[in-house]
């Protein structure tokens, strides 16, 4: 049996991509899928690109180069009409970002260098500024989550993407999931990703598509 290991501290992530593979038979009894804890590291990993694909890469590259395994990472961003289709790539740090983030983009390096926030405060940044004047309508509030994994197999590197769009809600629904998952609702549903069970929302979700490329690959190359 191989092992995958993910590249990510983020324990709700690692069980969501525990699960889906657990969801298949013919992969979960071909790889056994390991997290950072399994090799003992909780230090550090790089992420400082550009883009969703760079970030991706650059944290699978570090723990492959450093552990010598093969590995995968994904980085996902929040898009938000009115931000400009941000957050982005600085979805996670949102609260840390200066006050005119949503207007210009502008980043600095405190805002780079602060600890991550909590995601509740993520969360409360972006209610807050979705309820100024101008935000109301759902145009306004129209999102999209995009998720980018980067496979590293030996040498090789093979990269996979999904995508799902939705709206932010007004408030947050339900008690799941984890990240924006109470405020945004897909598309075609009326149940946030928080209220929609673990297994639905992992095959519509923009991990979840990502995830199904990345496991129909391992299925015919494996």
């Amino acid at each position: 049996m191989k092992t995958l290991y993910i590249a990510s501290h983020n324990k709700h992530k690692v069980e969501e991509i525990r699960q889906i593979f657990s969801e298949d038979a013919l992969l979960a009894s071909r790889f056994q899928i390991k997290s950072l804890d399994d090799l003992n590291f909780h230090g550090q990993i790089p992420e400082t690109a550009a883009t969703l694909e760079g970030n991706a890469l650059q944290k699978a590259t570090f723990i492959h180069e450093k552990f010598g395994v093969d590995c995968f990472s994904d980085d996902t961003g929040l898009e938000v009409t009115a931000l400009h289709n941000r957050p982005g790539i600085y979805s996670a740090r949102y609260a840390n970002m200066p006050a005119d983030f949503e207007a210009t983009g502008h980043v600095d390096e405190a805002s780079l260098n602060r600890p991550d926030p909590a995601f509740h405060e993520n969360v409360d940044r972006l209610l807050r500024y979705l309820s100024r004047e101008g935000c109301e309508d759902g145009s306004a509030r129209k999102a999209r989550f995009r998720s980018v994994i980067c496979l590293m197999l030996g040498n090789e590197v093979h990269y996979f993407s999904g995508e799902v769009a939705g709206v932010i809600l007004p408030e947050r629904q339900g008690t799941e999931g984890f990240g924006y998952d109470p405020v945004f609702r897909p598309d075609g549903y009326e149940k946030s990703f928080a209220e929609l069970p673990l297994a639905e929302k992992d095959r519509i979700s923009h991990r979840g598509r990502a995830m199904a490329k990345m496991m129909e690959f391992l299925r015919e190359t494996a």
